[in-house]
């Protein structure tokens, strides 16, 4: 059996308690050499799109993505300790993750708005990176639109691995948002969708997600869809 498993990060694998907020006004004040007085807009959105909307909002001037990516990768790497001090792994998720790394012919990697850097930050940062092959996987540093990224994460495992995961139907995401939901069904792609963020379980179905769980508590459920057809 074949299965790439596509985790989102943030209130999916993780709960970053504000860090990621953190993160994104520390790279704005490093850009612009100002405070930030609103809150970076996230909700499952890519790090191109946060950090210009930060930007506008604040009526401050576009910067080159490069810059604006340095910017966002120091950040991180300076959050790196409040991330390990504050966040926390959600309910289920270790036991899922560990299970399917068991599990001959599935791999694991990560689909996410954050740039790859940021995302390796997290989930190094909660324990979680051993089980996941982030060479594989598809960030918002590679592309703005999140909808692309599924595509990029199944390409990438595809040439890696020498398996079929270019196929839709080997791979399933694991996301807490409609975002996430919009992207796996732009590319044909299963999408278990848990109600771990801000989103309701009656929210993620009306987005279209046709299996949706209050947490990955339940292993055994969670497993049967991802293995499932």
């Amino acid at each position: 059996m074949l299965r790439l498993v596509l985790w989102d990060v943030d209130h999916t694998l993780i709960e970053n308690a504000g860090v990621s907020k953190e993160i994104y006004a520390a790279a704005f004040t490093a850009l612009t050499g100002r405070t930030p007085s609103h809150l970076a807009p996230t909700e499952g959105r890519t790090d191109p799109d946060i950090m210009a909307e930060l930007l506008r909002i604040h009526e401050a001037p576009p910067f080159p993505w490069p810059q604006v990516e340095r910017a966002l990768e120091a950040a991180g790497a300076a959050h790196r300790g409040a991330l390990a001090e504050r966040g926390t792994v959600l309910p289920g998720v270790v036991d899922v993750i560990t299970a399917l790394a068991a599990l001959p012919g599935v791999v694991q990697t990560i689909v996410t708005g954050n740039i790859r850097a940021n995302a390796e930050v997290k989930v190094a940062a909660l324990g979680l990176l051993g089980w996941l092959d982030l060479d594989v996987g598809g960030y918002g540093s590679d592309d703005r639109e999140r909808s692309r990224l599924v595509a990029v994460a199944r390409t990438r495992a595809a040439a890696k691995y020498g398996l079929d995961f270019g196929q839709a139907a080997n791979a399933v995401v694991i996301g807490d948002t409609p975002r996430d939901i919009e992207a796996a069904r732009g590319a044909g792609t299963r999408i278990l969708a848990v109600a771990s963020g801000i989103h309701t379980v009656g929210e993620l179905r009306a987005a279209g997600a046709t299996c949706v769980m209050s947490s990955l508590a339940d292993r055994a459920a969670v497993l049967a869809f991802v293995l499932g057809s």
